[in-house]
């Protein structure tokens, strides 16, 4: 067992006497041991107690994991058996789900949080989880590897039409049953498919998150010459950019620049047919590659320009789409942008620490509808207290006569927003006289949707007691 940095500080002085003390035989050397004995006792006595979480003892309550599709068992091992519970019949406190369209019927008023394993969430009704105040989680960057290898791939692809190839020599070997005629035919033809190298072509990249930052620096590493443009970009991704990349101002400079066209942003009301009559300004032989929604390109204009000759270049896409099916230059493949083991087992964990951090700390990390507000966790002396509300005047204001006239001893306060929610965090000393009570005086106060006492989890026989404390207001003020 070793001592803590404090506990050593406590008492290493008074050894350096015992030691010294014992060595000129010193009468004050048996109360020395005794001190450190005590201290020593003191300490096994608070390890045995805080241990025994870890240890298997507890035999509590445990919070209720609701999964839809399958969810890789990596991570779902980051759920600790002692204290989850996957899919009980008992009320849910958290969602995972990766491409299951979710329902408002799928969350019980006992959900806490919804996490996405994996980036897009349209499969999310996000705004009325917001309504209801529930944190909508996904996990940016998790797969983003997996999809900038397909990308590179899909570039190979067009740029050297490997799969016409392919699908060539596999049409000799039925025209054919000689194999000196079809290795003549196969060497003679293959001239049929000459094509170019990505090195000195120019890459345009639209979206330059986590996934289009990746493409385009494998894109240089290849020497190619890289345009990107991303009107949200922020610090932290551009300083992950390469430093040959040219920072386009606006997304025409882009198409009309692009030799290779690679698509990565969201897909949202704002970005839905992203590229229609654009279509035009790029060259008729550009390839174009879209691994992030079928929805973002117009599939019936580019279709059209086609069909007319317009266009030459290979589209390459992981979404089925009827208009393209059956144009030559068009590859569709199965939606295979994340599908690998090492993809999955990322955003699988990424998405269950998501949730973890959320019920055991109050913690909001990647949520795509409430503010960003990382938490420690609750110490021993203290207990925090979790608010959602609509970010209206006069919320805060009200709560804290509540929490005043309920004897509560406020010690620090958090309060951050995005948009229309905000989430409220109280750490405070002292109970109140009734914890019902209180979360129910505060769910009065128009704007609240929601509070929950959060303590040591797993530990607080009262506040960390997974499942307690959470009142919500469209189930328990109707």
């Amino acid at each position: 067992m070793f001592l803590s940095r404090a506990s050593r500080h406590a008492w290493s002085p008074r050894f350096k006497n015992m030691t010294c003390a014992k060595a000129a035989f010193s009468s004050s050397a048996s109360e020395d041991i005794k001190l450190v004995e005590q201290l020593l006792e003191q300490l096994k006595n608070r390890e045995s107690s805080s241990d025994d979480v870890s240890s298997g003892l507890y035999a509590g309550p445990a919070f209720n994991i609701k999964t839809f599709n399958n969810i890789s068992s990596v991570g779902l091992k980051q759920f600790d058996e002692r204290f989850y519970k996957m899919n009980d019949e008992s009320e849910h406190h958290a969602i995972l789900l990766r491409s299951h369209k979710l329902q408002e019927s799928d969350v019980q008023p006992s959900v806490r949080a919804i996490a996405r394993c994996g980036a897009g969430v349209n499969n999310i009704p996000v705004g009325r989880m917001t309504e209801l105040g529930i944190p909508v989680f996904n996990t940016p960057g998790s797969n983003a590897n997996s999809v900038k290898e397909l990308t590179v791939c899909a570039m190979l692809l067009a740029s050297r039409d490997i799969l016409g190839g392919i699908n060539h020599v596999k049409q000799i070997y039925t025209e054919e049953t000689d194999h000196g005629t079809i290795h003549k035919r196969v060497e003679k033809e293959k001239k049929l498919f000459v094509g170019q190298e990505l090195a000195g072509k120019t890459l345009g990249v639209v979206g330059l998150g986590n996934i289009g930052s990746m493409v385009a620096a494998a894109a240089t590493s290849l020497g190619m010459n890289v345009v990107g443009y991303d009107p949200m970009l922020t610090v932290d991704t551009a300083l992950a950019l390469p430093h040959s990349m040219k920072k386009a101002n606006d997304l025409d400079s882009v198409l009309k620049a692009a030799d290779y066209l690679s698509l990565h942003v969201p897909y949202s009301d704002k970005t839905h047919h992203l590229l229609k009559d654009e279509l035009l300004l790029m060259k008729p032989e550009a390839h174009i590659f879209n691994f992030s929604r079928g929805e973002l390109i117009d599939s019936a204009s580019l279709a059209a320009l086609y069909k007319s000759g317009h266009r030459t270049g290979k589209y390459v896409t992981d979404f089925v789409d009827e208009d393209l099916n059956e144009i030559p230059e068009v590859v569709i493949m199965p939606h295979l942008g994340a599908s690998t083991g090492e993809a999955e087992e990322n955003s699988a964990s990424m998405a269950a620490i998501e949730v973890r951090s959320f019920l055991e700390r109050g913690s909001i990390v990647n949520s795509v509808n409430f503010p960003e507000c990382e938490l420690g966790p609750v110490t021993d002396k203290t207990n925090r207290l979790c608010i959602i509300n609509q970010n209206i005047m006069g919320v805060l204001g009200n709560v804290s006569t509540v929490l005043g006239d309920s004897g509560i001893n406020i010690l620090k306060q958090i309060n951050v927003s995005r948009g229309d929610i905000a989430y409220t965090v109280v750490e405070f000393e002292g109970m109140p006289e009734s914890s019902d009570d209180m979360q129910m005086s505060l769910l009065q106060i128009d704007g609240v949707l929601s509070s929950r006492f959060v303590g040591i989890a797993f530990h607080d026989d009262l506040y960390g007691v997974p499942g307690t404390h959470y009142k919500v207001r469209h189930r328990d003020l109707m």
